[in-house]
């Protein structure tokens, strides 16, 4: 049994947890004081994302380029929202990539609905992004170039976990990769599994959020054509917080 006392409560009062954005000059992340503008987005929503998660990356924060991604499941009840986090691994201007099983949970969910949501939050830096859109796989072959960047462990990892099956225990996963990293261990370049791959996100919402005093928060909506990535196609919105 665990120890109980680490997971004793306090009288926290969850309700009256607040912060308040905004950022006063001489802080330790100089221009975040400057408000949220159209004109950032002169060039499209891509660069001003790419330049928000360099920033977060300069800032210290782990897994900059971690976003929450929401697909629909559908069930015998109806459609249900599942969210998850995974990690953006290709950014352009005609989407957001990230990878994983395809006979996971989110994988089998975009196979029936290839639609999804991905919000990348940062708020230490009073910022997030939301992007949504449909999804559709990436070639094999632009798998095969991740695939090989990747840690000889994460690709031993991704043979041995059945992901989001139920397993026993913990004993049982770690025989599982065991057993795969006995399989593989005279071959040089563990191949791509059948089952494993990326899936792109090709935005057709994007909004940029900046958190302010009082709640007056700047949020920028970026509206694009489908199939269309020029930037004179997009539209821009300013919403309301």
């Amino acid at each position: 049994m665990p120890d109980q006392e680490k997971f004793a409560t306090t009288d926290l009062d969850i309700a009256a947890m607040r912060v308040e954005y905004g950022v006063d000059a001489g802080d330790n992340h100089p221009g975040l004081e400057t408000d949220l503008d159209e004109s950032w987005l002169t060039d499209g929503w891509e660069p001003l994302l790419r330049n928000w998660i360099e920033h977060a990356t300069s800032a210290g924060i782990t897994d900059s380029n971690a976003m929450v991604l929401a697909t629909v499941e559908v069930t015998e009840s109806g459609p249900r929202p599942a969210s998850r986090t995974v990690l953006c691994k290709g950014l352009s201007p005609e989407g957001v990539t990230f990878y994983t099983n395809y006979d996971s949970f989110k994988g089998q969910a975009l196979a029936v609905t290839p639609y999804a949501s991905a919000t990348f939050v940062w708020p230490v830096l009073g910022r997030q992004v939301t992007v949504r859109g449909p999804v559709r796989r990436v070639a094999a072959e632009v798998t095969a170039v991740y695939w090989r960047s990747r840690p000889r462990g994460s690709q031993l990892g991704a043979w041995a976990s059945l992901q989001s099956r139920p397993i026993g225990s913990r004993e049982d996963l770690d025989r599982q990769l065991t057993e795969v990293t006995a399989r593989f261990e005279s071959v040089a370049e563990i191949p791509v599994p059948p089952h494993w791959g990326g899936f792109q996100l090709q935005p057709e919402y994007i909004e940029f959020w900046q958190g302010r005093r009082s709640r007056m928060h700047n949020r920028l909506r970026v509206l694009v054509e489908p199939g269309n990535t020029e930037v004179a196609a997009m539209k821009v919105e300013r919403l309301q917080p």
